[in-house]
């Protein structure tokens, strides 16, 4: 087995393209999750970065705390980028890293000329502790405790679970605090749900997972919606034509209701609820379990371990019915293709629209070994202009001398122009964000909350700082 890096950031918004990491917490572990290294740092504000007020009173992040750190953004994810070289191959897992830290992450390194996929690529993997909590919680009930809501339903917050399950989390809402804290539920989960983590580790690399549910006839997974985990017991049908996600029959329905269906009549049944054909994402740490835990579940039990093993072989043998699924998810896609928004994407948004070439990938690392004065140089080679863009930003935020006045000027003022803005922007603005600053303080002096009035009147004249800065751009 590889090692594991385990892994946490605070941020300046949830907003993966227009936000920025201000601490980064990851602890490398061996197989055994016992710790070998660790990396902890903070770094500042960059300029034209506007802070969500919750987002730094959440993670405990004063604007004079970032303003005293003395190393920049782009200085930070270079020493963790190095870090992570250092440390070599590696399974990357977090809590709920997997939608958020990790998305988080792929946006930041595409925007400091970095490839984006360190975590996925290379002989690494991805899991996440979050899914994992779900299911031993499923499969093995008591596992893990959770307090509940007023739905009834258990909470999946670490801040919540790691003191109700005797982990130290003094330090919640810092980065390495709630690394610490993923780590202690991931150890809780190997020892008390073994069979959960040995399955999850089978579907770390999506090669590996994917492969897994072709090849069983039928298997065990869960899904999480509506604060519930449920359990679904399924078997491969085809994969989808464009995200080549599995797509899976539920076998708690009777095949032979839909195996002959004509496309019209089968397209019709598709849309009804409750869903017979449902997507499993291989991509995103699926655990696969044994068919046999869908018998502890009363409406899999009911039907037996026999007849869902049938279903599962009637689906399997008929080959038509898999074209014709793929034949109706391809319909979709054209119709959703005509009626999709042709609002053009911002460079920063623009991760996923086309991937960087090999060629401009090779040239990324020179960037960052250069002197200051020659980076500007090394940008000429890149082919996508995108890249160029960025590099600038680098520039215009690390060493704006180093720009020639045209470039500076250009970026000043795009970057007032978005930051004064009085629309409904998708990034934070200096309007938005007043705005938050009132509605908090109402809540807060009602709430009778000193400290975080103290850091709300605090983050109200760092705003007020940038607004003038690039009020005379």
């Amino acid at each position: 087995m590889s090692n594991f890096v385990f892994y946490d950031f605070e941020t300046s918004s949830s907003n993966k393209y227009w936000g920025q990491i201000i601490q980064i917490g990851a602890i490398l572990t061996n197989d055994n999750l016992d710790e070998l290294d660790r990396f902890d740092t903070r770094c500042r504000l960059s300029p034209g970065i506007v802070p969500e007020a919750m987002a730094l009173i959440v993670n405990k992040s004063s604007p004079k705390m970032l303003k005293n750190t003395n190393i920049s953004h782009y200085q930070m994810i270079r020493q963790f980028v190095e870090t992570l070289r250092r440390w070599g191959k590696a399974t990357y897992v977090g809590f709920n890293s997997i939608e958020f830290d990790e998305e988080f992450l792929r946006c930041t390194l595409f925007k400091t000329l970095e490839y984006p996929y360190i975590t996925s690529t290379n002989g690494n993997t991805r899991g996440d502790v979050l899914s994992l909590a779900r299911a031993a919680n499923l499969y093995y009930p008591n596992t893990l405790k959770n307090s509940v809501n007023e739905k009834g339903n258990d909470v999946y917050k670490l801040d919540q679970m790691a003191p109700l399950n005797g982990i130290e989390h003094g330090n919640a809402h810092s980065a390495i605090g709630d690394v610490l804290a993923t780590l202690g539920i991931a150890k809780l989960i190997a020892r008390k749900a073994p069979n959960v983590w040995k399955a999850s580790m089978l579907t770390i690399d999506k090669n590996q997972s994917l492969e897994l549910i072709k090849k069983e006839l039928f298997f065990c997974t869960n899904e999480y919606f509506y604060g519930k985990s449920r359990p679904y017991v399924q078997t491969f049908v085809c994969q989808h034509p464009q995200y080549q996600w599995a797509l899976c029959f539920d076998l708690k329905h009777d095949p032979t209701r839909y195996l002959d269906m004509s496309v019209p009549e089968l397209t019709a049944a598709m849309k009804k609820q409750p869903k017979f054909i449902r997507t499993l994402r291989h991509n995103k740490h699926p655990v696969i379990m044994n068919p046999s835990y869908g018998e502890k579940f009363e409406e899999y039990k009911m039907i037996g371990a026999t007849k869902l093993k049938a279903r599962a072989k009637m689906i399997k043998d008929h080959k038509n019915f898999s074209e014709k699924i793929v034949l109706i998810k391809r319909e979709e896609l054209e119709e959703k293709e005509q009626t999709k928004s042709q609002e053009d994407l911002y460079d920063e948004e623009s991760i996923y629209a086309k991937f960087t070439s090999a060629e401009d990938n090779k040239i990324m690392p020179e960037f960052h070994k250069e002197d200051w004065n020659k980076k500007l140089s090394v940008l000429s080679k890149f082919k996508d202009d995108r890249l160029k863009y960025f590099g600038k930003k680098i520039l215009y935020m690390e060493k704006p001398e180093m720009l020639s006045k045209s470039d500076y000027d250009l970026i000043h003022k795009d970057t007032a122009k978005k930051l004064l803005s009085t629309n409904e922007e998708k990034w934070n603005t200096i309007p938005r964000t007043y705005s938050e600053i009132d509605t908090l303080r109402a809540k807060f002096e009602k709430e009778n909350q000193p400290d975080k009035l103290a850091i709300l009147e605090e983050i109200n004249a760092y705003v007020e700082e940038l607004e003038k800065f690039y009020s005379s751009a």
